[in-house]
């Protein structure tokens, strides 16, 4: 600092106000120091980071995205095995391996109406994973062109997805983290319907994995609405559905009715029952009730299965998302209580068929 009216030095400047030479500031004033500023919060989220993702740590394990070669299929189109005029896609997947040094089983989640944002599937993504269990979130709409199917169902073919979860296991047994003898598949709402009904001995002879096979089935309030060529016929796996009592979108009897039905004839099915539970009753997103004023249910209809097409009982025609039986209006709810008792079934259910440690 120079003296008192002395010049100044050459990286001085005198201040009139306190009549002497102070430093000059750098170039820049406040955006230095915001520069130095941002240089520290880079630094510190890139240690963030590394604590997050270290090997071993208890955070959640980071997606990989994986492709999945799929069709596009209508229902008529699945129903009959016509994969001739069937489109091509390419339907993507995130799949989420612990950091076990051992063949993992996996799960794979499948999303409903909602699509692959809803919280059903990542909220069992991160409930499996200090399983270890490995999941896979497929996502069966973004590559179709859509990123919700509630508001207009006739967008996506019920029974399409069923073809993506058969391909999706070509791929996972492929993986050399993976067990190809212990995959799973959980479902949720139209998740649900894919995950009850590919175990059908008929849908698994015309598109089933090429290798490996599926070890359960666990479907969440599944619509069960249909009468379909031989719906009695399963593979030899166990099926273990789950539903609330108060399901207005996907009502409880006919589920009941049908896993009842399996059970009678033999299969290893059962439901268990959440009293009070709403449609989404494991979704956390929903904590209050909600009515989903532009979802569309087909709560009131009965669909059966006639040469290969989706018959309308009520009309004896081809049922399509306009008929009358369609309303709107269903709602959600997230139930704290039947969600718990669901994680604890799945946990005991998974750690036995899984020899789970």
């Amino acid at each position: 600092m120079g003296p008192s009216g002395g010049k100044c030095g050459q990286d001085q400047e005198r201040r009139p106000r306190f009549g002497h030479c102070l430093r000059r500031r750098s170039p820049g004033g406040c955006g230095g120091m915001l520069m130095r500023f941002a240089r520290n919060i880079l630094v510190c989220s890139i240690l963030v980071l590394l604590v997050v993702y270290a090997p071993g740590s208890d955070a959640q394990t980071p997606d990989e995205v994986i492709e999945i070669p799929s069709l596009t299929l209508s229902d008529d189109q699945f129903l009959q095995g016509d994969i001739a005029g069937a489109t091509v896609v390419t339907v993507t997947g995130r799949l989420q391996v612990p950091t076990i040094d051992a063949r993992l089983p996996v799960v794979i989640l499948l999303h409903g109406s909602g699509g692959p944002t809803s919280s059903g599937p990542w909220s069992w993504a991160n409930f499996l994973e200090p399983l270890g269990v490995a999941t896979l979130r497929i996502d069966s709409y973004t590559a179709r062109g859509y990123s919700e199917i509630y508001t207009d169902q006739s967008r996506v073919g019920e029974f399409n997805p069923i073809y993506d979860v058969y391909r999706a296991v070509d791929v996972l047994v492929a993986d050399p983290r993976l067990d190809a003898n212990r995959i799973a598949i959980m479902g949720f709402s139209r998740g649900g319907l894919v995950a009850l009904y590919a175990s059908l001995n008929r849908f698994h002879d015309l598109y089933g994995p090429k290798r490996g096979g599926i070890a359960a089935y666990l479907p969440f309030y599944p619509p069960c609405n249909f009468e379909l060529v031989g719906e009695m016929e399963v593979v030899d796996a166990p099926i273990r559905a789950f539903h609330g009592a108060k399901d207005e979108w996907n009502p409880l009897p006919r589920c009941r009715d049908y896993i009842e039905r399996l059970a009678a004839a033999g299969h290893d099915a059962q439901i268990t029952v959440y009293p009070g539970a709403r449609h989404a009753f494991d979704h956390t997103n929903s904590p209050a009730y909600n009515v989903m004023s532009d979802a569309q249910t087909s709560r009131t209809c009965m669909r059966r299965e006639e040469n290969g097409r989706l018959m309308n009982v009520a009309t004896g025609k081809p049922f399509s998302w306009r008929d009358e039986c369609v309303q709107l209006g269903p709602p959600v709810q997230y139930n704290d209580a039947a969600n718990s008792q669901a994680q604890a079934a799945v946990k005991e259910f998974l750690t036995k068929l899984f020899h789970l440690n």
